[in-house]
């Protein structure tokens, strides 16, 4: 393979995250979720409470399904097959969300479109990591992972201004730049919020075009379709060795809790803006700009780290400021910063607020970033989607605890506060476990 062709194999994989971040900005935190609490369903502790069982549901399919997908793309070497196909869930799982009405009358068809789109974009993902370690030698995957989860931010970024400016309508009934909503939008039943899911999905196509271009296997591309017996027996096999690979184990479980928090964050950061503060689409709107820009510049940053000290020292601090962070969230309200009294009226709630936005962006682009490239150093060569199967397992085995979690605190406490609490313990589990990781993995042991 030639350094240009090398190159462009490394934009084109760059380009996923590019692509498909907008599902986790507009859809997941800042724009639909929020919307659907407030608008689609107008109780916002019955709102977080459904939307946290519909991705926990979510969460468990994709737990059963990655390891076994994971281990016949590694036997098959069908990894681009495997992307288109979880790529059409994604386009029609986004797309449908332009049905979610304001005071829709069941809103279970609603939440099954989004998590089929959720389910699609997540599979995807999975084969696209496993073709990491193809993308240059060993030392400077930290850097390519960074930037790749950069480029997604910025893709973020874009998009959720292009949504704020012309197509979200505020109170008024224009958008956050004072325009009327494009194409004619009625503002009376928020189809320029609707259009979120469309315009997700139309982002999709449009980007992923120089991924399927510029991005070719590099193995040979099996004639014969691996048996699902076969592949059931190499999984197995595989499971079997974990208690033999303790810092393999010991990360697959730390990540899998630390993943899960940081997911419960960006799922329910939105809502709870809106139901605890009383934050309109447009404030959340700004408030997910500023969480994406400090993602992106961290992103990048972690990325240079991960290159000079290994991942491990990253996904460390990261995790620590997080733990900080979640409770710092959690000590705000419209009358109270870091659990101290302000006046009513204070814009401190929404300025301390937007802080820990910007925080826990920046953390987790960094975190995230490190965690794909800590997950290279300990697979096994001729296992990696395998091994990206198992990390999914590990991170979506429990994808449903913080999202059930949340929600059933949340139900029982009748609390959005109090329902953010358990986000905390799993950092903080993750954090310990992490003391049994070795940075280059068993050899070091």
């Amino acid at each position: 393979m030639t350094d240009i062709t090398l190159r462009r194999r490394v934009r084109g994989w760059m380009m996923f995250d590019f692509a498909s971040q907008p599902y986790n900005t507009l859809l997941l935190t800042f724009i639909f979720g929020p919307y659907f609490a407030s608008a689609v369903m107008d109780n916002p502790v019955k709102a977080q409470s459904a939307f946290g069982f519909a991705i926990g549901i979510a969460g468990a399919i994709m737990a059963v399904s990655a390891p076994v997908m994971g281990a016949m793309a590694d036997a098959s070497g069908r990894h681009l097959t495997w992307i288109k196909t979880f790529s059409v869930l994604y386009v029609v799982g986004a797309a449908a969300l332009w049905f979610a009405v304001p005071g829709a009358e069941s809103v279970w068809p609603i939440l099954l479109f989004f998590c089929i789109g959720l389910i699609g974009m997540e599979f995807a993902t999975i084969f696209t990591n496993a073709m990491l370690p193809t993308l240059g030698p060993r030392d400077e995957i930290g850097r390519i992972s960074g930037s790749g989860w950069a480029l997604g931010y910025v893709g973020g970024v874009i998009s959720l201004i292009v949504i704020l400016a012309f197509f979200a309508e505020t109170e008024a009934g224009v958008t956050m730049i004072g325009l009327e909503p494009a194409f004619g939008f009625d503002p009376a039943v928020r189809e320029g919020t609707r259009f979120v899911g469309p315009f997700t999905a139309i982002w999709y196509v449009v980007f992923m075009v120089p991924f399927f271009l510029w991005v070719k296997p590099v193995q040979r591309v099996s004639e014969i379709i691996t048996p699902v017996s076969v592949t059931l027996r190499r999984l197995r096999q595989t499971i079997r060795s974990l208690p033999a690979r303790p810092s393999f184990m010991a990360y697959l479980v730390g990540s899998m809790l630390y993943r899960d928090a940081l997911a419960g964050l960006y799922t329910f950061g939105g809502i709870y803006a809106a139901g605890v503060l009383g934050w309109t689409t447009t404030d959340i709107g700004k408030f997910g700009i500023l969480a994406a820009l400090t993602g992106a510049a961290f992103a990048w940053a972690g990325g240079r780290m991960d290159r000079a000290r290994g991942p491990k020292p990253v996904i460390v601090l990261c995790v620590v400021g997080l733990i900080a962070t979640s409770v710092g969230v959690i000590s705000i309200t419209q009358t109270s910063v870091f659990f101290l009294p302000v006046p009513e009226g204070s814009i401190l709630p929404d300025l301390a607020f937007y802080v820990m936005g910007a925080l826990v962006g920046a953390a987790g682009g960094a975190l995230q970033a490190s965690s794909r490239t800590m997950l290279v150093r300990l697979v096994d060569p001729d296992h990696v989607t395998e091994g990206f199967g198992l990390f999914a397992l590990a991170g979506k085995a429990t994808a449903f605890l913080a999202p059930t979690l949340i929600g059933l605190v949340t139900y029982l406490f009748d609390s959005q506060r109090i329902g953010v609490l358990p986000v905390v313990a799993l950092f903080t589990l993750g954090l310990i476990l992490l003391v049994w990781v070795k940075p280059e993995g068993e050899a070091t042991a």
